[in-house]
Parts: structure tokens; C-alpha cells; sequence
């Protein structure tokens, strides 16, 4: 249901909001919270909780089964998308931003170059969007939602691509921003520096929690509450199991003791019921290996040249990287200059100057998971690359990535973004890879999730290379070579 009426200063309001994708996969019930005019909150949960769904409901993209979404009368909504269109990739970049206004806008020019400069992106406007890198693309489409200045800002994972520069030029311009803001990302950090409120949605039970106050704090406060609620409860759980051995006791003794018996049993229903539904935490998944293809030996890969990107023009560099196994090597350098082409080429043995040892096992983890089919079911997925175990095995795994048996059932192309990450992983454990290239493997993934992937990274003990923007999860792995693009 969709109403317009809304009153005060409360810009947006959930009243009892249902959703859910059939009988067997609910995602909200119930859902009730409100923003006022000016706030930011951090929207908070669990891989595949359904935060994007609450973004799709306050577009008016999806419907809400039950309870009214209030959006306040003439208010306008921006939401930064994950993906540019098919239609858009032929588009200048005039044109691209031309597209995001209902009305032409004049002198558009100016605007779009100062809306670049907080991602920390310098482009020509009569560029091809088509020309743009992967990151560079969505960077594209987060400045497409911050230069219509809208009432209410809607942001999933703004920060994926940003490197650090890009990071500081965003935050500052959503600390001066003086409209209505919800921010869906997995950076703590990003998100204590300018929210002043969270939204967290529970995965378990489908509702959403309000909590006003600093990022940090709100999570130390929502752990605190939990502690106490688990501690009440074990005090519970003592006395009742007490006053259960008493009431059994004297239901054997026969007479009045009965009615002893039956009044101990009544406060023990009481004390049932003071029993708290605790919240339960997000999950992390479990510690993992990925196992590397048995007996290699030798050069895994030989790197002899290079391809980079300046200026528009594709230019090939004369390298020598032998990677043999243990090796770890590093990618690096802006986006745009050609990081995402070159490990594509690698992993499908298209690279001019790359030579991969006849035999080995690839394992690819896309930053923008197109080695995945939309149409397979997770289960599907995943036990196509399983080199051996049966399904046992691969159920196992899976669970320890949080991809249960209903997940399994599901077709990826309803997975969210995160989840799809997650899948990427358990695909990387089940096929031993002797060679792992990996494009950004933190991007959508919960930050809870991080330090224990860069572990099993750490530990890989093939061939590998790493394209990564985030500092603090390339500090925790073992890196043997370095290529800065940049340096060619």
C-alpha cells in the first residue's frame, strides 16, 4: 500500500509493513520506523535480510503486502542503482547524467564536474560510459544519484570501488549534506562519520530496530542489550528448571501437595512468559581454507607483458613475474587503467603475454559475479565446479558461508549482492583452484565477514592475484610481488 500523508517533520514513515517472496521466504514483518526531515541512518543487517527491499519499497518499485509506506507529499527520492543499464553503455556521460532528470537541465556542464569530484572521478563528458571500467562505472552511477540533490538519498554500498581519496571526498559531502539520508554499507567506519542513526533489520525475525546516536555506540549498545537479555534469560531458565524438580516432587506426594504442584507449575508458565525473545546477532561465517590443487609444481603462471589503459589508448609493457606456488602478487593502481580487462584475460587464458601452466585449475572471483548464471539455483552453482565429496560435503560448506538449505533452493539471481559474494567463496573452496585471481573480493560483503577471508587468503598456498581497494584487508595477506600499474 502506498499513502502520501504523512505529519510533522516525519519525512518517511513504515506503519506495519509486510513483504516477503512467496509463503516460504518472509522478509519484513510488521516493520515499523520513521525519518525525519534531515536525519542520516545507517541501514543495517544480515546478508539477504532484505535491506535493498526496504529501498525498492520506498521507491514504489515493489509493493508492500500489508501496512502503509508514507512518503511525504512532492518529496524527491534518488536512489544509487548497482548496475548500469544495457541501454545506458552507449551514452556520453553528458548523457548519462542528462538521463537522470525528468526536466532538461541547463548549464548541466558545471554540475557534472563537480558531482565527479566527490567519487574522485575525472572524465571527459563526451566519453563512452561503455569506456569506463567496471569501478569507474560505479562511481557513474553513485554521482548520478548525488547530483540530483534529492530529499531523501538512498545509498547500497556507495563505497564499493571508492579508493581512499574517493572515500574522504564522499564522506565529507554527505556530512554537509542537509537533506534526509539512508546509507546501506558495510564500512563502520565511513558510517560513524556521518550518520546519526541506525536502522537495523533482523534477518530472524523480519522486523527493523531504531536507534539514534553515534554508529559505534548504537553497535556497543545493541550488544550490551543482548548480553543482558541472554544473562536474564540463563536466570530464568535456572529457576524455572528448579521450581520444575520442586512441582514434580510434590505432584507424587499425593493430597494437598497437588495443588502445590499445580499453583509452582502456573508461576513457572509466568516465568516462561518474562523469558526475552533475544535478537539474535548477526552471524559470521566460520573460518575456511581453500585448498589448493594437489601435487604442482613449477611455473603456475608466467607474466612476460602487460596491457594497461592511458589516456583511451590500450599500451603493452614488457613485465617478467614468474608465479610458481606460495606466490601472492598484488594488482594495483586507478581505476580505469585496465586491472579488471587484464585479470579477465588471464582467467581465460586470452592474455597476450600470460602463459598458465597446461592443467590448472582457475578459480575467478568477478568483482561483478558474471561468472555466475542468474538463472541456476545456488545448489546448481555450486556443485557443478565441486571437485570431489559428495553432497554432504558442499551442504557443509555452504552452511559455513550462512548459504542454508532454503538459500540453496534459490536461484542466484534473487540472491543479494552480499550473498552472491558468499556463493563466489564456497565456489572457490569447492574447486581447489592451483590459481586464484580475485577482482575486488570485498565489495558487498559484510565487514564482519573480512578479516576472516583475508585469513584464508593469507594461508592459500597456490598461485594467486589480488586486485583490492581496501588497505586494511590487503595488510592481513601474505604478498610476495607487487605490479603498480601506474608505475608503467
Amino acid at each position: 500500500m502506498w499513502d502520501l500523508f504523512m505529519a510533522d517533520d516525519v519525512i518517511l514513515r513504515f506503519n506495519n509493513v509486510d513483504f516477503s517472496f512467496g509463503p516460504n521466504k518472509p522478509i519484513l514483518n510488521q516493520v515499523n520506523f520513521s525519518l525525519r526531515r534531515g536525519t542520516k541512518f545507517a541501514l543495517m543487517g544480515q546478508n539477504g535480510a532484505g535491506k535493498s527491499t526496504i529501498f525498492n519499497l520506498i521507491t514504489n518499485s515493489i509493493k508492500s503486502e500489508a501496512g502503509i509506506v508514507s512518503i511525504n507529499n512532492n518529496m524527491s527520492i534518488a536512489l544509487s542503482r548497482q548496475a548500469i543499464l544495457s541501454s545506458e553503455l552507449k551514452l556520453t556521460v553528458r548523457e548519462f547524467f542528462e538521463k537522470v532528470f525528468a526536466n532538461k537541465v541547463y548549464d548541466i556542464d558545471p554540475k557534472i564536474e563537480k558531482i565527479l569530484e566527490v567519487v574522485n572521478l575525472k572524465a571527459l563528458l563526451s566519453k563512452k560510459v561503455n569506456e569506463f571500467s567496471g569501478g569507474e562505472q560505479a562511481r557513474l552511477l553513485l554521482a548520478s544519484a548525488l547530483i540530483q540533490n534529492p530529499d531523501l538519498l538512498l545509498l547500497d554500498e556507495p563505497t564499493n570501488n571508492l579508493d581512499t581519496a574517493g572515500l574522504a571526498h564522499l564522506s565529507e559531502f554527505l556530512k554537509d549534506y542537509p537533506k534526509t539520508c539512508i546509507v546501506i554499507s558495510h564500512d563502520a567506519d565511513f558510517l560513524n562519520s556521518f550518520t546519526s542513526g541506525v536502522l537495523y533489520l533482523d534477518v530472524f525475525k523480519h522486523n527493523v530496530e531504531q536507534y539514534t546516536g553515534n554508529y559505534h555506540n548504537v553497535v556497543k549498545e545493541i550488544t550490551a542489550r543482548i548480553e543482558r537479555e541472554k544473562a536474564k534469560n540463563i536466570q530464568l531458565e535456572k529457576d524455572i528448571s528448579h521450581r520444575k524438580d520442586q512441582a514434580n516432587f510434590f505432584a507424587q506426594k499425593g493430597g494437598h501437595m497437588r495443588d502445590v504442584a499445580r499453583k509452582m507449575r502456573e508461576k513457572i508458565e509466568e516465568l516462561e512468559e518474562e523469558k526475552v525473545d533475544v535478537r539474535l546477532e548477526d552471524k559470521t561465517i566460520r573460518k575456511f581454507n581453500i585448498p589448493c590443487e594437489a601435487d604442482i609444481t613449477g611455473v603456475i603462471l608466467e607474466l612476460k607483458s602487460i596491457k594497461l589503459i592511458r589516456a583511451g589508448k590500450a599500451i603493452n609493457k614488457k613485465v617478467n613475474y614468474l608465479l610458481k606456488r606460495k606466490d601472492h602478487l598484488l594488482l594495483s593502481g586507478p581505476n580505469g587503467i585496465g586491472k579488471t580487462t587484464l585479470l579477465k584475460a588471464i582467467a581465460s587464458g586470452n592474455a597476450a603475454g600470460a602463459t598458465i601452466q597446461e592443467g590448472i585449475r582457475v578459480g575467478y572471483y568477478r568483482q561483478d559475479f558474471s561468472t555466475l548464471n542468474e538463472n541456476e539455483t545456488v545448489y546448481k552453482s555450486l556443485q557443478e565446479v565441486m571437485i570431489e565429496g559428495g553432497e554432504e560435503t558442499m551442504r557443509a560448506v555452504a552452511a559455513g558461508f550462512l548459504l542454508t538449505a532454503e538459500v540453496l533452493k534459490n536461484h542466484i539471481g534473487n540472491l543479494s549482492e552480499g550473498q552472491k559474494g558468499l556463493v563466489m567463496f564456497v565456489r572457490l573452496v569447492l574447486q581447489r583452484p592451483g590459481l586464484l585471481i580475485l577482482d575486488e573480493p570485498t565489495n558487498h560483503i559484510n565487514f564482519r565477514h573480512i578479516p576472516i577471508i583475508a585469513e584464508a587468503l593469507n594461508k592459500y598456498e597456490g598461485a594467486m592475484i589480488l586486485v583490492s581497494h581496501v588497505p586494511e584487508f590487503v595488510k592481513k595477506i601474505r604478498i610476495n610481488e607487487m605490479i603498480n600499474l601506474e608505475d608503467f
